[in-house]
Parts: structure tokens; sequence; C-alpha cells
């Protein structure tokens, strides 16, 4: 598999497409704030945004009980439909690769884990809802990622065969889910990748530093398709 194949590109939200972690920390603040508990620095909490709602109450109060936690989680689920969208924006170089794929009739979507209640309202304020030809939560199917449900439901609806598709994500699941499902997988290097993840071994077909750097490397394939015919 190589890029001179893909007829599709799919990506993961937080982390990768989207620069969501300033509102996932302040509503965790806020949930915090609600059972008396300092606020948490957005830097120290920023690798977590990746990994959930419990990841996020996990990294700022460790040795919590199972009561607190659950009720700082429910917390920052509540304030978070609030604020969803916000303080969020795209990361640096997305929009003009979106516009790049748009241009060249190549479809893209989301595969996310996040719930469609916060997909859909966030993508909605983005202006992107409309341009996808994908839109899976964590909820669209039984199993969420690594497991590879929405990555083949993502295909379907790509109308592409997996091996046709790049998916990009941050995390190592993301990576999982895409190898398992037969896709080609790209690390997002941008992304809220922590000090102990090792992005060196996990299963992907390439690692991008920047959005441009994905951006010039689907630009070289598709000239090299070009010249080939």
């Amino acid at each position: 598999m190589s890029l001179s194949e893909i007829k599709g590109v799919l990506f993961d939200l937080d982390g990768t497409l989207a620069d969501t972690a300033p509102d996932l920390v302040e509503a965790l603040n806020l949930s915090l704030r609600d059972v008396g508990i300092a606020a948490k620095p957005l830097a120290a909490m920023r690798s977590a945004a990746s990994h959930g709602s419990f990841a996020l109450v996990d990294a700022a109060i460790p040795d919590a009980d199972e009561t607190l936690r659950t009720q700082v989680q429910q917390g920052l689920l509540i304030h978070y439909q609030r604020i969803n969208g916000e303080h969020c924006q795209l990361f640096a170089g997305i929009a003009p690769l979106l516009d790049w794929l748009e241009l060249h009739s190549v479809p893209f979507g989301v595969i996310t884990n996040k719930p469609a209640r916060f997909t859909r309202p966030l993508l909605n304020k983005l202006k992107l809802t409309a341009r996808m030809s994908v839109v899976i939560s964590g909820d669209s199917t039984r199993y969420a990622k690594p497991h590879t449900a929405p990555m083949l439901l993502g295909a379907q609806q790509l109308q592409c065969k997996p091996h046709q598709i790049l998916y990009l994500g941050d995390a190592e699941r993301d990576l999982l889910a895409a190898q398992a499902a037969g896709m080609l997988g790209g690390v997002a290097l941008w992304g809220y990748l922590s000090a102990t993840d090792t992005p060196s071994t996990w299963p992907a077909y390439a690692h991008y530093p920047s959005p441009l750097c994905l951006h010039t490397a689907l630009s070289q394939a598709l000239a090299k398709i070009s010249q080939q015919n």
C-alpha cells in the first residue's frame, strides 16, 4: 500500500483535526471547582485530551476514589456540553489541507471515539459537517477504536476499499484500528502525544510532524500519479 493508492482521507478528531484541549480542560477545571479542587494548567493536561473524559480526570486527580472520580467526570461532561467548541480551532495547516482535498475531489471525514452528542455540534461550529463524507462517533457502532467496526463503516460510507484510505490519528489505538481494518495509518505528531508515547513503535505507514508535511506528501503522491498518466 502507498499514498498513490489513496482515494479518501479520514481523521481522528481530538488532537488530529482540531485542537479541542482548551475546551476539554476548561470543562475539567469547572468540574474540579465544583468539588473544591484547584484548577489544572492546560499544558499539564493537554496530553490526556485524546483519551477521553476519565483520562483527563485521572491526570488531574490520580489518587481520587471512585466516587469522586465519577463525580468529576460527570461534571466535566455537563460543562463540556455547554462550552463545546468555544475555544476550539483547527490545527494550523488543516484548513488548507481540507481545501486541497476538496479541490482534488478526495473525500474526507472523521472517525472519533467522541460521543455523537459532542461530535456533531463541534463540527457544526467548525463549519465542517456539510463538507464531510463521513462522520462516525464513538457511539455510532457497537465498538469504538481500536475495534475495526467504526473503521469499516467509514470505508463503506466513503465508498472506498480500506487500502485506499489514509487514516490520521495521534494515539496508538488510532493506528491499531487503521492497521486492523487494512487502512494506511499516519501518525499526527502535532497532536496530544505525551512524553511516554512511543509513536515509532506504532503500526504506522508514516509519521507526519505537521499538517503541512501531510499536505506535501499527498500533493507529491498525486503529482506522481498525474505524471504516470
